[in-house]
């Protein structure tokens, strides 16, 4: 879509003017025997001007031209002649008149001693006549011996006045219009003069700056294309002949950058944005505070970097767009001229990221912008930009009504659009974008409302937009694309394939018409492999589809524009190749594992991140599933470890151990260890909710900063990371571990089983400790429908229960339940025969094995919220026949998110340091607004009597004495914690799930926070602690994982509410297993006896009280996270 670029620049001129007293105070001239040499090797310059408009019927003289030449001697400086000359042999310097009135010349400069100095000046002929009294009485004929008649004109220049009293211009227009009008015919041969000049003269880059500003201001009104070069030409020339230190540099410097920026507006070439923001940031660096000009420079400066993110997609660049616009903005005052168009360009800028982020707080800030930049207050009725800034506005409600689907925007975005439209006059440059956005909003409301007026008008205006255009315009390729889907829109209404043919037509001329490079041409590629798609499916034609493939692969893969644009279109490569290529499938799904990380990248908050990857949880097991179907078990392990637990991936990576890069590189490992540091406390900062009318711009811009730092950070890391993978030894740092070496670290005691779910087939793999490859088990009996509904009736179940906050339950402990089978009896057996048991078989695992091993489960999809390692047949039904057996006779479960997470944990182990031994415990019976829950007193107790029996340090937190921050401080000075308390987890945001302390929540994002060095084990007694996010199964986003992320070795959770009548009792048997677990040698606690502990503390209930559906419900949701 289009956006507007509201751009104001200011320049500066002086008019030079001849006094009346010139002949009086220069009597010498009167002589030419007075007259200053002029040396044999100085160069003059002439230009033809006709005389015939200054002499009315002059036949006595007839002469044919005058030349304007300009030199200064050691005794008469800044003095200029004017000639008329009869001959086309060389003039020499001869004889004066005397000139009594004023004339006012068009053009600034300095004359200085010993140089002869050619300056072009061209004036209103008339008013020169009129003011100089060009009259035969006047003029004093005479005649050389060797060139006839000749009249010559001498006058004095101005000095010129100090930078603070030139006159400004406004938007190009010079203060006096007739001179311009004059200076403005013949700029070329005025350039042409000045390019032939000494680079020794000092006036020279003066001169060139004026004739950039001369020939700016006519590309302004004519767009010719020649005009804007040779201005860039001018500024660029003079740039290079200024000293850096000087107030003239920093003002051409701007100059320059703001016409290289117009011809970037004409021809879209990156180079030249680039050029544009360089010179226009060097100028705003040289320009002090308080200075007039900086609120317009920086205003430029930001629409700059707003136009290069525009062709490049880097949020760098729109966040620095921001920054430098909202300064601005700042120091602008109320009331100025200019404030109107600061705001709009802001607002611009807001929206611009809205559509690249989501973020609802930047599009809110741009309608907010843009309704001020309108009001009448700031903009009196009839201003020249109105229609502009209603466009821009109308850009901002559309683009909300697309978010959120408010028909109120959608109808102000219309109503703003169609005035601007009436405001701009046939012929105007913005016409064609006027019409254009009125198009998008049509559009957007036709696909909501399904009326075909608003598409026909969409289409109408959008076409204008088209026809307006002049080819090779930058912004052609958006409108024909724009005016592409609109067509598109209407085909799907009618199934008119006319209508089809227009937006292929139209999609096709937008990509051949975009520059390589351009960050749009990703969008244009991925709407026209839909529209070849579409058309596929009405006519069944095999091109279309492989062309639409082909559309497809070309904007996954390129290099610029939005990553989620890039990944849709990886989707569809993928998609479409399976059937027909399946080698070619792989390189799909290849390039869209890599875009997941662009897609959330570091960039972003924690929080926008898991906004970002909710679409896209079943992307890593699509393509494992498509590894599997191809042989490729290594890739599909790999492909599932890119894929998933990305956030938390992010976070581990950037809490690495630096040791052994530390002894190669000192600095470098400094410097990242700083960034990895910083990144992590910008990525858990809290994004902004939005701005209300009262929020300050302080406040705004100090929000912005935080987000502009973020940004600057992610570049940084990104560019650190190369710098160490440049060093030997180093090649791999922090890249994807591949499957060889993940299968050099898995632990000893056990295999890890990976299994994907997905809607084509169900696989699992075995990692096994001193195996090279993974071992493939098919699960053939199992599939992603059967899970689905696995877990639909096992939360159906547990809703049914009322098993949903600790406490809940009755004094009697839980509703009574039907003896001899139950929903969860009936899912832990068809999770027993069709997952567990056959990959039990492909293990060789043999019945009630003497020594139980450990056994890892690294599950996908739906089974991430089944209790896989509860799997087995507990009581014998009609509906469940066969013989009693259970994954407890076989092994101890534990889980991983990822086998990289498990891994880092075998690689980095290590002696948890003998005076951390020590537990913390939370009791929270009695939290502010929640139920009472007794037992965790009574469970609590029981563990302070075993630990104080054994000696062990401990610290118990109870009731008002647990606060958040009391628990924070204590976390890290307690290797061990026990929560026995309320929790809960956030669907909506993730990292708001938490544990309810006495006086508030402990967040899942301020425990991630924290950097707990020793940090070891974590019993989670509370409700749903490991419980994800179903939208983002494949994120571990709940507290178990939190607490992993913070640094816990292993951890202990429950997938759903737990029993206050049996946690005690669990926790009891867990604490008296673990303390006795003494293989190590270690007093006191430590996790790696955890897993065999909880194995020992479920087995031990299982043995007092049955295994009826309301026991199940009590030990079940027990899970153990970690080594």
């Amino acid at each position: 879509m289009f956006r507007k670029q509201s751009i104001s620049t200011q320049a500066s001129y002086n008019n030079i003017s001849m006094e009346d007293d010139l002949v009086s105070s220069s009597p010498q001239l009167q002589d030419s025997e007075t007259q200053p040499p002029i040396s044999s090797d100085t160069m003059w310059y002439m230009t033809d001007i006709s005389i015939e408009r200054l002499v009315d019927n002059s036949n006595q003289l007839n002469p044919t031209v005058i030349i304007v030449e300009v030199f200064s001697s050691e005794k008469k400086q800044g003095e200029a002649l004017l000639f008329e000359k009869t001959s086309s042999q060389e003039w020499k310097h001869n004889g004066t008149i005397a000139v009594t009135k004023e004339v006012k010349l068009i053009a600034r400069w300095n004359a200085t001693e010993n140089f002869a100095i050619i300056h072009l000046v061209k004036t209103e002929m008339e008013k020169l006549k009129e003011n100089a009294g060009l009259h035969n009485q006047i003029v004093q004929e005479f005649v050389t011996e060797t060139e006839g008649p000749t009249l010559r004109l001498v006058f004095k220049l101005d000095v010129i006045p100090p930078e603070d009293d030139m006159t400004k211009q406004n938007d190009g227009d010079l203060s006096n219009q007739s001179a311009m009008e004059a200076l403005s015919q013949e700029p070329e041969l005025m350039f042409d003069i000045v390019l032939k000049m000494s680079d020794s003269i000092p006036e020279k880059p003066q001169f060139l700056n004026t004739i950039g500003k001369i020939l700016g201001a006519r590309f302004r009104s004519t767009r010719n294309a020649l005009d804007i070069e040779n201005s860039v030409l001018a500024y660029y020339l003079a740039v290079r002949l200024l000293p850096i230190d000087g107030v003239e540099f920093r003002d051409i410097h701007h100059d320059y950058g703001f016409a290289v920026l117009e011809r970037y507006n004409l021809t879209g070439k990156l180079a030249d944005i680039d050029q544009a923001v360089e010179s226009l940031q060097k100028a705003v660096q040289l320009t002090p505070d308080g200075r007039a000009d900086l609120p317009g420079w920086l205003n430029d400066l930001g629409i700059s970097f707003q136009s290069r993110f525009d062709h490049t997609g880097d949020l760098a660049d729109i966040s620095e767009a921001i920054s430098a616009q909202q300064k601005a903005v700042q120091l602008t005052p109320d009331g100025c001229a200019d404030l109107p168009s600061r705001l709009n360009d802001l607002g611009i800028s807001f929206q611009i990221r809205f559509e690249r982020t989501g973020d609802l707080a930047d599009i809110s800030e741009a309608i907010s912008a843009q309704q001020k930049a309108k009001a009448v207050q700031l903009a009196p009725d009839g201003h020249a930009k109105m229609s502009g800034w209603l466009s821009n506005l109308g850009n901002s409600f559309q683009s909300r009504f697309d978010r959120t689907g408010d028909l109120a925007d959608i109808s102000q975005a219309i109503s703003a659009q169609q005035k601007a439209v009436q405001l701009t006059p046939d012929g105007h440059a913005d016409l064609p974008a006027q019409l254009n956005n009125l198009g998008i909003s049509f559009q957007s409301r036709f696909g909501h409302t399904g009326n075909l007026a608003d598409i026909s008008e969409a289409i109408s205006a959008q076409r204008k937009a088209v026809q307006l255009t002049l080819e090779g315009h930058a912004n052609m390729p958006a409108w024909l694309n724009n005016l592409g889907i609109s067509f598109e829109s209407r085909f799907e209404s009618t199934g008119d394939l006319a209508d089809l043919a227009e937006a292929i037509s139209a999609k096709q001329k937008a990509v051949q018409l975009t520059p390589d490079g351009h960050a749009n041409m990703s969008t244009w590629l991925n709407n026209l492999g839909i529209s070849f798609l579409r058309r596929f499916g009405c006519t069944d034609r095999p091109a279309d589809v492989h062309i639409a493939l082909s559309h497809f692969k070309r904007s996954a893969t390129y290099l610029s524009g939005s990553p989620s644009i890039r990944l849709d279109a990886a989707k569809q490569w993928a998609r479409l190749s399976q059937s027909s290529n399946l080698s070619e499938s792989l390189e799909a799904y290849r390039t869209a594992i890599h875009l997941i990380s662009l897609v959330a990248g570091l960039e972003q908050t924690i929080q926008k991140r898991y906004t970002n990857l909710i679409d896209l949880s079943d992307l890593s097991a699509s393509a494992a599933a498509a590894a599997f179907r191809f042989g490729q078990h290594d890739l599909a392990l790999e492909w599932l470890e890119q894929g998933r637990s990305l956030v938390w991936r992010q976070l581990n990576d950037l809490r690495t151990p630096l040791d052994d890069l530390r002894a190669h590189n000192l600095a470098l490992a400094d410097n990242l260890l700083r960034v990895s540091r910083a990144l992590e406390s910008a990525g858990s900062r809290v994004e902004a909710a939005g701005f209300t009318i009262e929020t300050s711009m302080a406040k705004k811009m100090s929000i912005q900063d935080e987000a502009h730092l973020h940004i600057r950070l992610a570049k940084e890391w990104d560019q650190l990371l190369t710098e160490v993978r440049a060093m030997p030894h180093f090649e791999n740092f922090l890249k994807p571990a591949s499957c060889s070496t993940l299968l050099k670290h898995i632990p000893d005691s056990g295999p890890v089983v990976v299994i994907n779910i997905h809607k084509d087939r169900s696989d699992a793999l075995a990692l096994v400790s001193g195996i090279k490859e993974p071992l493939h088990i098919p699960l053939l009996e199992f599939s992603y429908e059967k899970a689905h509904n696995l877990r639909t009736h096992l939360k159906t179940h547990l809703l049914n229960s009322g098993v949903r906050m600790r406490g809940s339950e009755p004094d009697t402990r839980g509703m009574r339940y039907k003896t001899g089978g139950g929903v969860v009896t009936d899912v832990l057996h068809e999770l027993w025969t069709s997952v567990v048991k056959p990959i039990l078989d492909g293990l060789g695992y043999s019945a009630s094995p003497s020594n139980i091993s450990r056994i890892w489960w690294c599950v996908t999809g739906p089974l991430v919220f089944l209790p896989i390692h509860a799997a087995g047949i507990y009581t014998i039904t009609k509906s469940t026949p066969g013989i009693c057996s259970t994954l407890a006779d076989f092994a101890v479960s534990s889980y991983t998110p990822t086998v990289r997470a498990l891994v880092e944990r075998v690689q980095s182990s290590r002696e948890v340091s003998q005076r951390k031994m020590e537990l913390l415990m939370i009791s929270q019976p009695d939290t502010p607004m929640l139920r009472h829950i007794p037992g965790t007193k009574g469970e609590v107790r029981a563990i302070e009597v075993l630990l104080s029996n054994h000696k062990i340090q401990h610290l118990c937190l109870e009731s008002e004495n647990a606060t958040v921050n009391e628990v924070k401080l204590k976390m890290g000075a307690y290797n061990c914690i026990h929560f026995a308390c309320h929790a809960a987890q956030d669907t909506t945001n993730p990292l708001k799930s938490g544990f309810y302390l006495h006086d508030g929540q402990l967040e899942l994002s301020e425990i991630i926070k924290e950097q707990l060095v020793g940090a070891d084990l974590a019993f989670l007694s509370a409700c749903q602690t490991s419980t994800g996010d179903e939208k983002l199964s494949e994120e571990a986003v709940h507290l178990a994982g939190g607490m992993l992320a913070a640094g816990y070795r292993g951890v202990v959770a429950t997938m759903w509410s737990i029993g206050d009548r049996y946690g005690p009792e669990i926790a009891k048997d867990f604490y008296s297993n673990l303390i006795a677990d003494d293989k190590k040698g270690l007093e006191g606690l430590s996790s790696d006896g955890a897993a065999r502990a909880l194995h020992y503390a479920m087995q031990r209930i299982r043995q007092r009280h049955g295994d009826s559906e309301e026991l199940l419900l009590t030990w079940v949701p027990y899970v153990h996270f970690g080594l």
